[in-house]
């Protein structure tokens, strides 16, 4: 018989009722556990994403002290390549699903970028990150989230997406009523609508929003 792990859903309130700790099916029996890994990201039961977000510290920070080890050997392109491969790629994968979450939590990834972009360019962490950040070209973490969300309601936008996505962020003259807008069925209207018109113009490629979005964001939020 084999055994799988699921968590449950809700707030703290509703889990409090719950007395049942596994369910047995016919080929399986399924555990209730209050942290479960779904494709490297770790869902809490209430989806505060403390859980994630504390694993993704941990992570990064370890391969940061790997890197402080031997900075003095890596030329400054060679440190950014490896801050990008160990640390970069880590706060950008699947970021989106982290709209919504608390500044506090947030402010926790901002201080692994910080202290990337100091890893980097030899700033301390005293210094004032933003110019730091603009002539490394890198959103702050808050600002990320907003842009990946932007280009997914983009690409629903121009039917780059899947078909399960585009139904989400479709214009209203499309749709009899608003019962069919409902996460991303939230965000990803609301951060497309928050846009400038030059942004949402339906002309524009795919390349060049990208582009202007970037600018946007720095100019807006920096």
């Amino acid at each position: 018989m084999l055994t799988h792990c699921w968590s449950l859903l809700g707030t703290r309130q509703q889990l409090d009722k719950i007395t049942v700790q596994t369910l047995s099916l016919p080929k399986a029996t399924v555990s209730f556990s209050a942290v479960v890994n779904n494709l490297g990201v770790l869902l809490d039961s209430q989806l505060s994403m403390a859980d994630h977000i504390a694993a993704l510290s941990r992570s990064c920070f370890f391969y940061m002290r790997q890197l402080r080890s031997i900075k003095q050997s890596l030329t400054p392109d060679a440190m950014r390549t490896l801050i990008h491969a160990f640390v970069s790629s880590r706060l950008d994968y699947c970021n989106s699903i982290l709209a919504g979450v608390s500044s506090q939590l947030l402010q926790k990834l901002q201080v692994i970028q910080n202290a990337a972009a100091c890893l980097i360019t030899g700033a301390r962490r005293c210094d004032h990150m933003t110019p730091v950040m603009r002539d490394l070209y890198w959103l702050p973490i808050r600002q990320r989230i907003t842009f990946k969300t932007a280009v997914l309601a983009y690409k629903c936008q121009h039917s780059m997406a899947p078909q399960y996505l585009q139904t989400y962020c479709q214009p209203m003259s499309a749709r009899s009523g608003r019962r069919h807008l409902r996460s991303f069925a939230v965000q990803g209207p609301r951060v497309w609508n928050s846009l400038p018109a030059e942004l949402r113009d339906p002309d524009i490629a795919m390349d060049t929003f990208w582009n202007r979005l970037k600018t946007f964001l720095f100019d807006m939020q920096l």
